[in-house]
């Protein structure tokens, strides 16, 4: 049955029960009393007939729910003349299964909202012109055209000189990100600025946004052990039902009252709290930017107490950075930047290509390089403004301008030094080094905070390079060196503990991911291996969006927990109430109709969390808008 289906069946069944018991309390009014329990007899037939065959279809699934005491207690109504209480039942039970449809719906709309926006076609460079053509169509290293206000199709580089990009539907960050020509577009994104070429890296099928959707679609499907576990205590419900009915009937006499214990539990908040409290917690999570695999991942979630976090590329940026420039001559820091910037333009080198990242986050205008001879691995030698430029490995340079040794820069563990010569003469030192991302020590802090009484570094790298990096985080223990294999021996080590959570970006952590309890992926940047395995990912390249992502699950659980208490914990207190003859069957179905409501109510406030740090995370990184230099471009001495 397809959602849409669903809900315009049970939409029917719900104004033929309303129309039933509406016409036969007119005709109670105003007629034979006869006529009356026929109209309300005509409402309660469709839903009951399309409740029993709901319940055929889950016995051929292995599945007994509560809806075989729906069942029962508008046949016991019909049978004991009681077709008011039965109407009204019909009505309480046709309204609830659409109040729960209609729950679920709201609950999922964010989610869905990302099906809704996939482009089915897109507009292609050919020849000089532009053409219409379908998603499948479009081959990696074609041109498009991205008008202002489409939709990114696939992933792709910006082509033209920069764009303006709204993620908003993808990452929860409210404001616009401009990137700069070369850099990455996540197919989903929306165009916020003036129309822009974009270069495709990967088919349609393979791109960022695909992915979200089959994640979404999993997810939507999921079921959570805690749904399950509610599906097996239904069972026991269900036999706690029938037996105090039943002693009711035997020791009264009375099988009224064995009707109005029936209807009291029909049906359970047990089955429709759960369902609702955790999709609503996905569709929360997913907008913040944490795409959440199901409700069995997000229920995982919330109750993790350890976390093993890789090294590059997770707790680190895992690009190298500038973390200092040393002078030897009469050029600025700037200016030092400005031609090492200059011509590695003509490397793709990645500490090159940082390095040009650099300069163009300073604000720095670049020139083109001339008469450029790069040595692979070693460094670049060209021309920039007429003047002669060597960059690279300090022995490198050092090399080319016959300098026996050089005063190098003394750096620590893990950092690397990029030499600058000017005219034959060394100029200056660039430090480079893979930095921890900014406020990682909060973030260890808030996820402490959240309960997680372990964090422990699991990295392929030197221990004396993950020491340095790592200083003064207070990690509980620090694991270097290690192999993808060693990383799943640590994580399954780990769980004996308790549950674990393992995140990581590289195709070296699928393995860790998959092993964990719940893996979590840096899906921004991540490869497409580790997003596979891992059971989260993280649509921003930020690990502070863990926060809010446990965050949400803690507190979707909890509403789900509260909402079964409550609501089984007034069911059996009304059970018992009818059975000593407190309530008639009517009263008895509109008593569980208020607690149905309530519960649903309850468990729909997971739509409402709001983490502690949302301000700050819709507002989105500080970053994200490049920064321009306070001073003037740097030019040639």
């Amino acid at each position: 049955m397809t959602p849409l289906f669903g809900d315009r069946l049970h939409l029917a069944l719900l104004g033929l029960a309303l129309l039933g018991l509406v016409a036969g309390l007119v005709l109670w009014l105003v007629g034979p009393p006869g006529l009356a329990g026929i109209a309300w007899t005509a409402g309660v037939v469709p839903v009951l007939a399309a409740l029993c065959v709901e319940i055929v279809r889950s016995l051929r699934q292995g599945e007994v729910g509560l809806d075989i005491v729906a069942a029962l207690s508008m046949s016991a109504a019909l049978v004991f003349g009681e077709t008011l209480a039965a109407a009204v039942v019909a009505l309480m039970y046709s309204g609830g299964t659409f109040l729960e449809s209609f729950a679920q719906g709201r609950a999922r709309r964010e989610m869905s909202d990302l099906l809704s926006r996939v482009p089915r076609t897109a507009t292609r460079h050919r020849n000089g012109a532009l053409d219409e053509v379908p998603l499948d169509e479009i081959a990696p290293g074609e041109l498009l055209l991205i008008r202002q206000g489409e939709v990114a199709p696939v992933d792709g580089t910006v082509e033209s000189a920069r764009a303006m990009l709204d993620q908003s539907a993808l990452t929860g960050e409210s404001m616009p990100v401009r990137l700069e020509q070369g850099q990455e577009v996540l197919s989903g994104a929306t165009n916020a600025g003036e129309a822009f070429d974009l270069r495709v890296t990967r088919r349609a099928a393979d791109s960022t946004y695909a992915g979200i959707v089959r994640l979404v679609e999993a997810a939507q499907k999921s079921k959570a052990p805690m749904a399950r576990l509610a599906d097996r205590y239904s069972l026991l419900f269900l036999a706690v039902t029938v037996a105090l009915a039943t002693a009711a009937w035997w020791f009264t006499g009375d099988p009224i009252r064995a009707v109005a214990v029936l209807v009291v539990a029909t049906p359970c908040p047990l089955i429709l709290a759960v369902p609702v409290a955790l999709v609503a917690g996905l569709s929360r999570a997913a907008h913040f930017g944490v795409l959440i695999k199901g409700a069995k991942p997000l229920e995982a979630l919330a109750r993790i107490n350890t976390l093993v976090l890789d090294k590059t590329g997770t707790l680190t940026g895992g690009r190298p950075q500038i973390v200092s420039i040393d002078r030897l001559g009469a050029l600025s820091g700037d200016e030092v930047l400005y031609f090492a910037a200059a011509l590695d333009q003509a490397s793709k080198h990645p500490i090159a290509q940082a390095i040009v990242e650099a300069a163009a986050a300073r604000g720095i205008t670049l020139p083109v390089p001339e008469n450029v001879v790069e040595t692979p691995g070693e460094g670049v030698a060209g021309s920039v403004d007429g003047r002669s430029v060597v960059v690279g490995g300090a022995g490198f340079v050092a090399a080319q301008v016959g300098v026996a040794d050089p005063d190098g820069a003394v750096v620590d563990e893990g950092a690397v030094v990029v030499s600058l010569a000017l005219d034959g003469k060394l100029a200056g030192h660039l430090v480079m080094a893979d930095t921890l991302r900014a406020g990682t020590t909060d973030l260890l802090s808030g996820l402490r905070g959240l309960g997680i009484d372990r964090i422990l570094l699991a990295t392929g790298d030197r221990r004396a390079v993950a020491e340095a990096v790592t200083e003064g985080l207070g990690l509980d223990a620090l694991r270097a060196g290690l192999t993808p294999d060693q990383k799943v021996l640590l994580v399954l080590t780990e769980r004996k503990n308790g549950p674990v959570m393992m995140v990581g970006d590289g195709v070296n952590d699928a393995p860790a991911l998959a092993a964990a309890d719940i893996g979590v992926a840096m899906g921004a940047r991540g490869a497409a291996a580790s997003a596979e395995a891992a059971d989260v990912v993280l649509l921003v390249d930020h690990l502070d969006r863990l926060l809010p992502g446990i965050e949400i699950a803690q507190r979707a659980r909890r509403i789900a927990l509260e909402s079964v208490v409550a609501g089984i914990g007034l069911s059996v207190l009304g059970m018992i109430a009818a059975a000593f003859g407190y309530l008639t069957p009517v009263q008895g179905a509109l008593l569980q109709e208020v607690i149905d409501v309530a519960v649903i109510l309850n468990a729909l406030r997971a739509l409402r969390i709001v983490p502690a740090q949302a301000d700050q995370l819709i507002a989105g990184p500080a970053d994200s808008e490049p920064r321009q230099s306070a001073g003037p471009t740097p030019t040639a001495a």
